[in-house]
């Protein structure tokens, strides 16, 4: 079984000849850790001697607080990738089905496989996710849907019309999970905050992360904001102290300083419109973004695009044969990369 199953690709650093090295693969953030951030881990480094608090409560409480929901809402893992696989084994059992958009997040197939699952992919609209069929893909088997807004890796979003009017057609039986693990870059007031659609739907959960926004990529926070009887089941699945001491700490200084990274993120987001508009002027087509990336559908072009970027020591993230997924960086690596575009193009 292990044999069939295609392992999870991450983003690769490169070099150029002369050292020059931007890694734009992996939806990281380019800024260091905020200092208060770095004090608490390094404060709560004197205590790794000890396991964590297995429930972290203190950092359940505080997410509770910052969205106004019951703790008993609120369910962690390592990253929300490891909580949307606790998702999948809360539903894993022969002949259940997962829908979900594709190409969407790639650990999405691997997670079904794993849970042993049936994967129902949908294929997308164009660079969207086409509500609709995935609408029209669900049947009594199904018990998991997965909608990734933004889209990774197109960056694309749903908005709130089509959105709602798709959750108003999934059964009772069927939990939609928005994955929101880029929220915090939207900036279209159209697309919704999914923490405004599940008070009033039992069978809608969010998905959200520390990794991007919050620049914890390497200490693997995420979280679930669901109605309890969800999050319950969810708590049931984790593995005992997998969030980590530090990793509580950070999530916690993180919250506590979030107008500061906010900020940055906003200097991202800058960043992001000057990338879009100016590989729009050199000609390529790059559908919106709502995220920290921008997408380029190359079809047989992927790799040749890839390689080339990887000459000029910029890595991206080539998905074969359909496109490039490359993350908004430091203006220095933003402008390598534009660059590196703009030669390729010629």
């Amino acid at each position: 079984m292990l044999d069939t199953m295609a392992p999870y690709k991450p983003g690769k650093a490169v070099a150029a000849p002369d050292g020059r090295s931007y890694k734009l693969s992996s939806n990281e953030t380019p800024y260091d850790p905020l200092p208060s951030v770095v004090e608490a881990i390094a404060e709560g480094a004197r205590q790794i001697h000890r396991y964590p608090d297995p429930g972290a409560t203190r950092l359940t409480e505080a997410i509770a607080a910052r969205y106004s929901v019951p703790p008993e809402h609120v369910a962690l893992g390592a990253g929300s990738v490891t909580v949307a696989q606790q998702l999948f084994e809360t539903v894993g059992e022969p002949g259940v089905e997962v829908v979900y958009a594709w190409r969407s997040f790639e650990a999405y197939p691997l997670l079904a496989d794993l849970a042993g699952v049936t994967s129902v992919m949908v294929p997308l609209a164009g660079e969207d996710h086409d509500l609709d069929a995935m609408a029209e893909a669900i049947n009594d088997r199904t018990r998991l849907v997965f909608v990734c807004n933004p889209n990774n890796p197109t960056g694309t979003a749903v908005r709130r019309g089509p959105l709602e009017a798709f959750l108003d057609r999934v059964p009772e039986h069927v939990l939609v999970v928005l994955d929101e693990a880029y929220h915090e870059y939207v900036r279209d007031d159209d697309v919704p905050d999914g923490l405004t659609l599940y008070r009033d739907r039992p069978n809608v959960c969010v998905l959200r992360t520390f990794s991007k926004a919050y620049g914890l990529a390497g200490l693997r926070v995420g979280y679930m904001i669901a109605q309890e009887p969800v999050a319950s089941a969810v708590r049931k699945t984790i593995v005992p102290f997998a969030v980590n001491h530090l990793a509580q700490l950070a999530a916690i200084a993180s919250l506590e300083a979030e107008d500061e990274l906010l900020d940055r993120v906003e200097q991202v987001v800058k960043e992001r419109t000057r990338v879009r508009q100016s590989l729009l002027e050199q000609g390529w087509t790059v559908p919106p973004t709502e995220a920290n990336f921008v997408w380029l559908r190359l079809g047989g072009r992927t790799l040749d695009f890839a390689a080339a970027c990887a000459a000029e020591g910029v890595a991206v993230r080539p998905f074969a044969e359909e496109g490039v997924r490359v993350s908004i960086g430091s203006p220095e690596a933003n402008d390598a990369f534009l660059a590196a575009a703009a030669s390729f193009a010629k």
